[in-house]
């Protein structure tokens, strides 16, 4: 992923906050020799205190054998986006048709080793953080082996622990650009009131609050 260099996190606390928010990605496995690679929607858990996600798949899934034979993998989070129109980009002074049309998004790669993990009092626990992320109020019974409702449904999925081994971050809304083409695409985020508008507008505003000096 190219990040630049104004497009790149302030800081770890500015990606980790988004993605404490963003819990839904796409995990990228390497395809078996010949076959190519395994892209899974799903849901997970990120607890930033030992740099692990958390997640689980049924049985049947067909990533299985590639995630088997190589557990480097990729977990894509990508949000916040809109389209940008390019008369909103013009630099002061040009043309409004000389504006590049482009789009904003918030983009966290997490390159993690994937632990599989069948023992299903392990799955129980790893289960039950998953649902407490989730599922803060509760309301449903806690996973156990042996035990209802969900004993026996343990068999039926594997979970996955995913180890975190380096991140990659980007926040793209026009933080290169000067005040004045900031404000114009500012103000036309709040006029157009969009899906993503708003969300894009605060990142733009805040990044440019917080942006480190020197």
């Amino acid at each position: 992923m190219l990040v630049h260099p104004w497009d790149a996190p302030h800081d770890d606390a500015e990606w980790r906050d988004w993605l404490a928010a963003h819990d839904f990605g796409e995990l990228a496995v390497n395809g078996l020799p010949g076959e190519p690679p395994s892209v899974q929607p799903l849901h997970f858990a990120y607890d930033p205190s030992d740099d692990t996600a958390v997640t689980h798949l049924a049985r049947p899934n067909p990533l299985w054998p590639a995630l088997e034979a190589n557990p480097a993998v990729t977990l894509s989070v990508v949000g916040d986006w809109v389209f940008v129109p390019g008369p909103w980009q013009a630099p002061p002074g040009a043309p409004a048709e000389h504006g590049t049309p482009t789009s904003f998004y918030t983009a966290v790669q997490l390159r993690c080793t994937a632990h599989i993990v069948d023992d299903p009092a392990a799955k129980a626990e790893l289960l039950a953080r998953q649902m407490a992320h989730f599922q803060p109020e509760g309301g449903s019974a806690r996973p156990a082996p042996g035990e209802a409702p969900y004993g026996r449904l343990l068999s039926g999925i594997r979970v996955i622990r995913l180890e975190v081994t380096s991140v990659e971050a980007k926040f793209k809304y026009a933080a290169h650009r000067p005040a004045e083409t900031q404000d114009r695409i500012a103000a036309g985020l709040t006029a157009r009131g969009g899906p993503g508008d708003a969300a894009a507008r605060e990142h733009l505003l805040r990044r440019r609050a917080t942006r480190p000096q020197g």
